[in-house]
């Protein structure tokens, strides 16, 4: 082999790492290293640095993780608390914006007047900053002067405290979240219904196929990956809510709806907690990545069946 001809084949061999070689820094800089960061603080207390008295963090373990889980621990019952509001607006939102994202996509897929508009002004929410959405449903909600308490009063209700009744404020921030993912969810659904060849349905019709039946053997199974895409970012999101605790009562009161996200950004400025707070971290990924994992698992599972 030529000496020319050995650093030609060199170079095609190592081009391609040399290339990636950014992104693969990056990658390691932003992802991997404060990954491992977090696993290794979560076993500390404090964390990193040294304490009040000028000594190192102690090790300790999974004892931050048993404190979290701990109901009669200063931050278990906050976690606990948290983490329930959390699975339950997450499983709110999967279960509620995820079908009517679905049902605007079918109802909007059929020819009409004024179509474009109907679908701009349905996804407009999706638009909007979550921070500047929840303000203007923080005006609705309001007690004197929020739009929800005028129509209750019209109606002979004396209005509801929305943002202050422990057993509503949940509630509250659940209906913001769907007003604001149903349209998003909604385009996605939109374009897998365009992905399906109208002669399908059309030989269903030949069969005698009702509408019903041709959505549930028909369009549902065809929309099969979308359904799987849009259930496991409607889930992610939901566990990523920050913004809209700031204008909706900051998870109060008394974490009635505080959300596992924003609990460790409440106490990510306390040093006292970044064991804590590293810990419920990692506890968030690991619910994500199980959903996630879950939903791949039997999705492959039902294709393969």
């Amino acid at each position: 082999m030529t000496p020319r001809a050995w650093r030609e084949r060199l170079i095609a061999r190592v081009l391609p790492y040399l290339l990636i070689m950014p992104t693969l820094a990056l990658v390691l800089m932003f992802n991997v290293l404060p990954a491992v960061n977090t696993v290794n603080d979560s076993l500390y207390k404090p964390a990193r640095g040294l304490n009040a008295a000028g000594k190192p963090p102690q090790f300790v373990g999974a004892q931050n993780f048993a404190d979290i889980f701990d109901d009669s621990h200063y931050m278990g019952q906050r976690f606990l608390r948290s983490f329930r509001n959390t699975i339950v607006f997450a499983l709110a939102t999967v279960l509620v914006a995820v079908p009517l994202g679905l049902l605007l996509a079918l109802l909007l897929n059929r020819p009409q007047r004024l179509r474009s508009l109907w679908r701009f002004a349905v996804f407009y929410p999706a638009l909007l900053p979550l921070i500047g959405a929840a303000s203007i449903w923080s005006f609705i909600f309001s007690d004197s002067i929020g739009l929800a308490n005028a129509a209750l009063r019209s109606l002979g209700h004396p209005g509801l405290n929305w943002l202050g009744d422990r057993n509503l404020v949940l509630l509250s921030v659940i209906i913001v979240n769907i007003w604001k993912q149903a349209g998003y969810f909604m385009i996605f659904f939109l374009a897998g219904l365009q992905n399906i060849a109208r002669e399908l349905y059309e030989a269903a019709s030949l069969d005698g196929a009702g509408g019903f039946q041709q959505f549930l053997w028909l369009t549902l199974p065809l929309l099969r990956r979308t359904l799987l895409f849009v259930s496991v970012i409607s889930f992610t999101f939901a566990f990523q809510t920050v913004e809209q605790l700031q204008a909706l009562g900051e998870g109060g009161p008394a974490d009635s709806a505080n959300l596992l996200l924003y609990l460790i950004f409440q106490n990510i400025a306390e040093r006292r907690n970044w064991g804590y707070v590293n810990a419920m971290t990692l506890v968030l990924i690991a619910v994500v990545l199980v959903f996630t994992l879950g939903n791949f698992l039997l999705f492959e599972r039902g294709e393969n069946d």
